[in-house]
């Protein structure tokens, strides 16, 4: 491909043909262009110095072929998408944001739409897929060369949807630039990310660009951060809500431990039935729900589809067993998500609510402490114990989480060893106790520095339990 056809326009540069594209300036090889999009100079050299015929980049460092550009990463969109032939012009784009409940929703909705007779492709934290192939996630929203890549495969497969988690990360480094959705939905915001984007506001404003790239919004009233984007968006919008009137309403809720049901007021009432527990689920099913009805999805396709809904990896996962206790895998790592799955839990717990969680390294360590108080409050036993330790020591990240607990209010143990707390939680297991294991979810391994051990706590599980007998 040509350089000017891969950047869209005519420049003051030397027309090549061009062999790969990469924003890594490790990657390039002779004859690719690189594009900038971190902005330091020494990647471009790098770049030119590993054969690179031409780079994109704020900074004239002298190479004869250097185009230089206001924003890098609007430019390696627009090339990404130009290097797979634009196959996004194809597909329709259901986007969803938001803190808690981005998974749940969009494999909720790929349910419906295939219910539907649609073919889906889904973008998120557990997996891409494509239709029925499967990809591992790199990131919840890769970056766009690959993103391009994938939608290039499913235009291939002949999807018509695509389900996208769209990440406040991704949003920020333009990954999604130039993508029109159809529907993009607004689950929640809480504290999150706050390494990365400093403040709680920073991180809505990431939020809230999606909602300048959209063509209908589908946003929960009920979230104060809902409430300003209502105010401030200028697409139109759609609302769901639990507790308020809203265009898309849940009354008469009833929420059990694996199952809830509720009645969706529209025009009229519909029975709604999910077989995921907790009050959470009636938040994104309405999500699901709204964005569905408003492309046209009939309501009778989406209440069957809801109803066969068997749930998602690693959020309320029921790992079967044989004892007379439950086991719930989660993938709460926020204050909010935490919050949900023990209060949900709690609420029909016949005996104790025991909850074992930790906190990630390397990530925003002002919410250590208020995860550690909410575990208090809600659970009956806490045990503290290592997550994703990263590159910092376990020790001080407990040491942190323990700071949100009063002496006097811990019942419960410090297990640094993660894979020996599991182990722990399940020995003191007791008839109708429930115990969540909180923070990997659909993870199936453990950072621990900056390397990858495999750690499937469903494998943990099912090794201990057997020790057990």
């Amino acid at each position: 491909m040509k350089l000017a056809q891969l950047l869209g326009c005519e420049n003051n540069f030397k027309d090549l043909e061009i062999k790969g594209i990469t924003n890594d300036s490790r990657k390039v090889e002779k004859d690719f262009v690189f594009v900038n999009t971190v902005g330091a100079p020494e990647f471009d050299r790098d770049a030119v110095e590993k054969g690179a015929s031409a780079i994109v980049t704020k900074n004239d460092i002298g190479f004869e072929n250097t185009v230089l550009v206001d924003n890098p990463p609007q430019a390696f969109a627009t090339m990404c998408a130009n290097w797979f032939g634009n196959p996004a012009k194809d597909l329709k784009f259901l986007g969803v944001t938001g803190t808690n409940g981005k998974t749940s929703v969009t494999y909720m909705l790929k349910a419906i739409l295939e219910k539907a007779g649609k073919k889906v492709g889904v973008i998120g934290t557990n997996q891409y897929m494509i239709g029925e192939k499967v990809r591992p996630a790199i990131n919840t929203t890769p970056n766009a060369y690959y993103l391009n890549e994938l939608f290039f495969e499913m235009k291939q497969e002949n999807c018509e949807y695509v389900v996208m988690e769209v990440s406040s990360h991704s949003l920020i480094f333009e990954n999604v630039y130039g993508l029109t959705f159809d529907v993009a939905m607004f689950t929640n915001l809480t504290q999150d990310h706050l390494d990365f984007h400093g403040t709680i506001e920073e991180y809505f404003l990431a939020k809230k660009k999606l909602f300048s790239m959209c063509k209908t919004a589908v946003i929960n009233s009920d979230d104060k951060y809902g409430e300003r984007l209502l105010e401030d968006i200028k697409c139109k919008a759609v609302t769901y809500s639990a507790q308020n009137m809203a265009d898309y309403t849940a009354k008469a809720i009833n929420c059990l431990p694996n199952q809830i049901n509720y009645k969706l007021l529209t025009e009229n009432l519909t029975h709604i039935s999910v077989n995921t527990g907790g009050n959470f689920t009636v938040y994104n099913s309405l999500c699901a729900i709204a964005c569905a009805l408003e492309i046209g999805i009939s309501l009778e396709d989406i209440t069957s589809a809801l109803a066969d809904f068997g749930g998602v990896k690693g959020r309320a996962e029921v790992v079967p067993n044989t004892k007379d206790f439950t086991v719930i895998i989660d993938y709460a790592h926020t204050p909010d998500g935490l919050k949900n799955i023990l209060k949900t839990f709690k609420e029909c717990a016949k005996n104790r609510l025991i909850v074992l969680f930790g906190c990630g390294g390397d990530r925003d360590k002002s919410k250590r402490s208020l995860m550690g108080e909410i575990a208090s409050i809600y659970a009956d036993y806490v045990i503290v114990t290592s997550d994703n330790p990263r590159t910092e020591n376990p020790t001080e990240i407990i040491e942190d989480i323990m700071k949100g607990i009063p002496s006097s209010l811990f019942c419960g143990k410090v297990i640094e060893d993660r894979r020996e707390a599991i182990k722990f939680a399940l020995s003191i297991g007791q008839k109708d106790d429930i115990i969540v294991l909180a923070g990997k979810g659909h993870e199936d391994y453990q950072i621990i520095g900056k390397e990858k051990f495999p750690f499937d706590e469903r494998v943990i599980i099912k090794d201990a339990l057997a020790e057990l007998k």
